[in-house]
């Protein structure tokens, strides 16, 4: 992947502003190198347009004291007019992670389906924020919480405490932190991550990486992806670029403290070390 590429997705992700669409566009590249990000942007502000011109006529934007009719009229100009709706014949689609591909065919999967929801509701004048729920993405507008897989539906604290169970686990505490407002960075990231577990799931490896390499230029010091990217350089047969990264992690972390499973999970990658050095060395 250029540095090029990296370096603008990493100025993108850590920007102060809203603008979600355009990382994400860049995201889509992954799978289509060649995409132009104008004709998808244009279809956002055209959209936030028609949903301002809506908002405007019911009088929200003129009082902050109507958010749910603001959101009212968002959910029904975008799943009733714009058809969007959660795939659930097919949500481990990888397609489902690229917003070009949401935008087209008006399916996704929450985090999408959010993202596309507020980039529409900022143009149109109003703020939503993004909830990185854990197992579900959410989105609020305070105080709603609201779910963007199911139209929108506003979801009381006993249904957050319930997705939660569902997602999580019968013994997940909830705590009201878990509703927090979601930055960019951690929009981005768990986008990438999603789309880096499917493509590891169908050995699509070469993707994997070059969502790591993402991931990375998110946040840098993330340990656990350095090790990820060199476990699937291995998994590529590039071992001089596996053996790297895979030194580096253990360098990195030799100084923290880890359970009788990180012991283990060291051990295993100090034989992978060994193993590569040899067949580097051997390839000299």
């Amino acid at each position: 992947m250029k540095e090029e590429f990296l370096k603008e997705f990493s100025r993108l992700a850590s920007s102060p502003d809203r603008d979600l669409a355009t990382p994400a566009l860049m995201i889509a590249r992954l799978e289509c190198p060649q995409l132009d990000p104008a004709p998808y942007l244009r279809q956002l502000d055209l959209m936030g347009a028609a949903a301002r011109e809506r908002l405007v006529a019911s009088g929200c934007l003129d009082d902050v004291r109507t958010a749910e009719t603001a959101v009212d009229v968002l959910n029904t100009y975008l799943f009733d007019e714009q058809g969007f709706s959660g795939n659930r014949d097919r949500y481990d689609d990888p397609s489902n992670s690229f917003l070009n591909e949401v935008l087209e065919r008006r399916t996704g999967i929450p985090i999408t389906l959010a993202l596309v929801y507020m980039e529409v509701a900022r143009r149109a004048g109003i703020e939503i924020d993004g909830v990185n729920f854990p197992g579900h993405f959410l989105m609020r507008c305070a105080p709603m919480i609201l779910d963007p897989f199911h139209r929108g539906a506003r979801l009381s604290e006993h249904d957050c405490r319930r997705l939660l169970q569902r997602h999580v686990g019968e013994e997940a505490a909830f705590d009201p932190a878990l509703l927090a407002p979601a930055t960019k960075p951690q929009m981005l990231t768990r986008m990438l991550l999603n789309l880096k577990r499917i493509y590891v799931r169908l050995y699509s490896f070469p993707q994997a990486r070059n969502v790591t390499e993402l991931l990375l230029a998110v946040d840098p010091p993330a340990l656990i992806e350095l090790k990820d990217r060199g476990l699937l350089a291995y998994h590529m047969n590039d071992f001089a670029a596996a053996l790297r990264d895979l030194q580096q992690y253990l360098h990195y972390s030799s100084g923290s403290s880890v359970d009788e499973e990180g012991r283990s999970d060291h051990e295993q990658l100090w034989e992978h070390v060994k193993t590569l050095r040899r067949r580097v060395a051997s390839l000299n």
